[in-house]
């Protein structure tokens, strides 16, 4: 039997990137999938492929700063499937336009500051807030959250973010506090540098490179190596995960400062 068969499971910012790739392994898992995002068409594109491959999904256009849509799209997956056993918090505000203005702290536009944390952490706190209820009424279920090395590690730039993904850490670790003596896991996955689609197109190739040599992999991550993570820590294997934040990051917040460079003089030095 598949790890998560009969689980019922809901992906915000399911239409591409990492969402839309942990939306399919955890159909091929044996999860029904609520794929979930603002991008209405792209969450319908993802679940039609799942259905293509014999798994059961469905689409729900949400904005998960707005707690009536969330609550709709908590709705949809009982309605649809009956249950709710996994939310995959994961939607967040991340395009060039607004990384961009999200420079120093002198400069920081106060709009764009509650924009960003609205996002990336009411969002993800509503999502809580409505899954819960519903996990609890067949005994429990799993969260898991979305963060970043950027929430465990300073920047140049890109406080607001930094900001958000850390909150998320401390999410994490109340959602699990609160709720885990009635079932409920709450777990958070750090991402390095995933190679996405938009990361792609968005970010120059020696700019990737770069973040490259801070990593301790020989390549950057896929949307596939995070929703592998994602699907192991909702099945129950993981039973005994919880209240915590698991680096999916191929080492990068693991090493000392000065790494690169030390590899860089170490090979300059033959």
């Amino acid at each position: 039997m598949a790890e998560l068969e009969n689980k019922v499971a809901i992906v915000t910012g399911g239409a591409s990137g990492v969402g839309a790739a942990t939306a399919h392994v955890l159909s091929r898992e044996g999860a029904a999938v609520v794929v979930a995002d603002i991008n209405a068409g792209g969450a319908e594109a993802v679940a039609k492929r799942i259905e293509a491959a014999g798994g059961r999904a469905v689409a729900a256009a949400v904005d998960v700063t707005e707690d009536d849509q969330v609550a709709a799209m908590v709705a949809t997956a009982v309605r649809e499937f009956g249950r709710l056993d996994v939310l995959h918090n994961n939607a967040f505000l991340g395009s060039p336009d607004v990384m961009a203005r999200d420079a120093a702290i002198t400069d920081i536009d106060p709009d764009l500051w509650d924009r960003v944390l609205r996002v990336n952490l009411r969002g993800y706190a509503l999502g809580a807030k409505h899954a819960i209820p519903a996990m609890l009424a067949d005994g429990g279920g799993v969260i898991v959250n979305t963060t970043s090395g950027t929430g465990l590690l300073g920047e140049s730039s890109r406080p607001a973010y930094g900001t958000s993904k850390a909150a998320i850490v401390g999410l994490t670790r109340n959602i699990a506090a609160q709720y885990g003596k009635q079932g409920i896991r709450s777990v958070a996955v750090a991402l390095g540098l995933v190679a996405t689609e938009a990361l792609k197109a968005n970010l120059p190739g020696p700019a990737q490179e770069m973040m490259l040599t801070h990593h301790l992999t020989t390549r950057l991550a896929e949307p596939e190596d995070i929703a592998e993570v994602v699907s192991f820590l909702a099945s129950d294997r993981a039973a005994f995960i919880t209240g915590c934040t698991i680096p999916v990051d191929g080492g990068f917040t693991s090493h000392t400062a000065s790494y690169a460079d030390e590899r860089r003089f170490t090979e300059a030095a033959g």
